[in-house]
């Protein structure tokens, strides 16, 4: 197998180019119109078959090899976040209050690398490549979007893959799991419906403040006394809304947060557990309760065929010391949208800078930028790879 890697770092000063620019130019969920007109003119002068505007913002390349099928699908998330930066860096964000703060610029570079080396390499390609720059990545839909926009279809992929820096992951290293690797996301929201009144007479007034109290100590009895211990599951409130004067005891209180999950079942006996307290406790004092739980995006799953082989691909370009199986991790992804019907393997490229001072989602993050040219070779050997060992891709 041909190793990529020297092609992959002699393109370095045009990850980095174009990995800065995008840094200073942050655009936030389906406002990339910026971003998404750099990719696909630069998709377009690399002779593909392009496509924008799908899920909105999102762009869509089709690489044809020597034949048509098999078809790689490899998603490159584009948005940012609402952080206002605070590294002191020439790159620094331009725009007040957005910031590329986990990382997405820089995998819409390794994208924009990806595609030209494989460009370069069109005749070894035993299939197509559909590049797939997609908008809203961080908690807005972005995957669905451009899967209601037919970015699964026309060709249809027989195999995906994804990539994810990872801050403070040693630079270079590769995390690539079987099965779930991320975890599944949904949003819940609770009213209260009580009886307000003077907070002096509180005898006369069913609160809703006491009720969501009462809710909020047994929702955290379900993850240690109703799944296994052995699974993995998160409830975590994370807002709370009631009332708005020092002496009134309002009519209704609320909360909000977020469930995570690796397994079906136990999102299900999440859900069924959660509906059962918020009815009872609020009953058992006199208030009613709605109760709303929206599925996100589902686990991230690899398959475990494919990310074996990739972990032999990526031990062949790094060695096998820098190969992990361990990926798993709470947040969650909607490249898992792509994994759920189309077979394949996201993995997580280590970045970090020898600190650990640049997490995810805050204002200091940053990455390591030579580690770019690794994602990118390994990027384009799984992909030259699978086109060529049809057999090695699993059906759906």
């Amino acid at each position: 197998m041909i190793n990529y890697l020297e092609e992959a770092k002699s393109i370095l000063p045009d990850l980095i180019r174009w990995r800065r620019d995008f840094h200073m130019h942050p655009e936030m969920r389906f406002e990339e119109v910026r971003t998404a007109r750099i990719v696909a003119e630069y998709l377009h002068s690399l002779g593909m078959q392009v496509q924008t505007g799908v899920g909105q913002t999102g762009v869509v390349g089709l690489l044809k090899g020597s034949r048509l099928s098999p078809v790689a699908l490899m998603r490159f998330d584009m948005d940012a976040l609402p952080i206002q930066e605070e590294n002191d860096v020439e790159y620094k964000s331009q725009t007040p209050g957005v910031m590329h703060a986990c990382g997405h610029d820089s995998h819409t570079a390794m994208g924009m690398g990806v595609a030209r080396l494989l460009s370069e390499h069109k005749d070894e390609l035993k299939g197509s490549v559909k590049f797939v720059f997609q908008p809203a990545e961080e908690g807005a839909g972005g995957a669905r979007a451009m899967i209601r926009d037919g970015v699964l279809e026309n060709p249809r992929p027989d195999i995906s893959f994804g990539i994810h820096v990872q801050s403070q992951t040693p630079g270079k290293m590769f995390l690539i799991g079987d099965g779930p690797v991320l975890a599944a996301a949904d949003i819940f929201h609770c009213t209260i419906h009580g009886k307000g009144g003077h907070g002096a007479i509180p005898q006369i007034t069913v609160d809703p403040i006491v009720v969501l109290g009462q809710i909020i100590n047994a929702l955290q009895t379900i993850v240690s006394r109703n799944v296994d211990p052995l699974k993995f599951a998160i409830i975590s409130i994370c807002n709370l809304r009631a009332g708005n004067a020092f002496n009134v005891i309002p009519d209704i209180a609320e909360m909000g947060g977020t469930l995570r999950s690796y397994e079906f079942e136990i999102r299900e006996l999440i859900c069924k557990r959660m509906q059962t307290v918020v009815e009872n406790i609020s009953r058992a004092y006199g208030a009613t309760a709605d109760l709303e739980i929206e599925e996100i995006v589902p686990a991230t799953v690899n398959n475990p065929t494919i990310s074996m082989k990739v972990r032999e691909l990526a031990a062949s370009i790094v060695g096998p010391e820098m190969v992990s199986k361990n990926q798993l991790g709470s947040p969650s992804d909607d490249v898992a949208e792509y994994l759920r019907a189309i077979p394949g393997c996201h993995f997580v490229l280590g970045a970090s800078r020898g600190d650990d001072d640049r997490p995810h989602h805050t204002s200091r993050f940053d990455i390591d930028e030579s580690t770019m040219p690794y994602g990118v070779a390994l990027l384009v050997t799984e992909v030259i790879y699978f086109l060529s060992h049809e057999e090695a891709i699993p059906a759906p």
